[in-house]
């Protein structure tokens, strides 16, 4: 390899290559590969790096980043659902035991087969076909998470992504994709809250709908924080009380995910423009800490 001649400009990056190529912004010399398209001309790397450092990203009205395809985010947390119901039918579909390990129920049990059996941990182990399956009581705390993405019946699957596809890209527009996924995992929290504290201890709760119920009480705190006429909501409140009161249906999950949502939400919203981000994260925080709080609390005096 050969140096260029003397006095012929060589790329910054590349001091083997001879170029007459410079920068629009700095005036260095840049070889084809290190050519970056500008509005005008081309740019180095380093201009273009320092040209992205100084454009402020644009945000939503309460802080977040706009997303650029505001469905994203619920598509991938529609895949997540499908992907465990998926794995539940692999499994059993209404025998899996994944079900049981996934939802969430706060006392422990014994699973033969189909059957549940309420009796001691030693006597469950000591059978060959038993299985123990932990409950919050016995410390199964991942459940308080995992239950809002398990779900058994392909009706329940299907009627609760069809809600996620249609007020999850709503949610994000407004508070962009950090915010909405802070505020769907509260809300599942405080569904999981709810279950404990009103739900029978060994009924057994899955499915995303009290996330969704939290992403419904968003899209309420919000139309209300601009001033929207809230009389369009009224059919869709009527239809959530009507599921809610269905025989079967957990009514503590759909009413804990509505309030830690509606709570999250007025977090997020109603936060100072000054300092809005420490406030929107230490309100989402102690929300988080009230629900999982609470449950130890319960789980400490039962």
């Amino acid at each position: 390899m050969t140096n260029p001649p003397v006095g012929v400009p060589t790329c910054y990056r590349h001091p083997d290559r001879e170029t007459w190529i410079r920068c629009q912004r700095c005036d260095t010399p840049i070889c084809p590969d290190c050519m970056r398209d500008a509005a005008v001309g081309f740019q180095c790397p380093s201009c273009v790096a320092e040209g992205r450092k100084s454009v402020r990203q644009a945000k939503t009205a309460y802080g977040g980043v706009i997303s650029a395809n505001p469905g994203a985010t619920s598509i991938t947390l529609i895949g997540i659902n499908v992907l465990v119901w998926i794995a539940i039918m692999a499994s059993g579909y209404r025998d899996s035991r994944l079900t049981s390990w996934l939802s969430l129920h706060a006392a422990s049990f014994c699973q033969d087969g189909d059957r549940v059996l309420i009796t001691s941990r030693t006597a469950c182990e000591a059978g060959f076909s038993a299985t123990w399956v932990p409950g919050l009581d016995d410390g199964a705390w991942w459940q308080v998470l995992t239950a809002s993405f398990t779900h058994v019946e392909p009706w329940h699957i299907l009627m609760n992504m069809f809600a996620l596809w249609s007020l999850g890209p709503v949610v994000e527009r407004f508070l962009g994709r950090a915010r909405f996924v802070a505020l769907y995992l509260v809300a599942a929290l405080g569904s999981a809250f709810a279950v404990y504290a009103f739900a029978g201890a060994y009924t057994e709760t899955v499915g995303a709908s009290g996330a969704i119920f939290g992403l419904l009480a968003a899209s309420l705190v919000a139309a209300w924080r601009i001033g929207a006429d809230l009389s369009v909501f009224r059919t869709t409140l009527i239809l959530a009380v009507v599921i809610s009161i269905v025989p079967g249906v957990s009514w503590q999950g759909h009413l804990g995910g509505f309030v830690a949502g509606g709570l999250a939400a007025g977090v997020l919203v109603l936060a100072p423009r000054e300092q809005r981000t420490v406030v929107q994260v230490a309100g989402l925080g102690l929300i988080a800490a009230i629900c999982l709080g609470g449950i130890a609390l319960m789980m400490a005096g039962a």
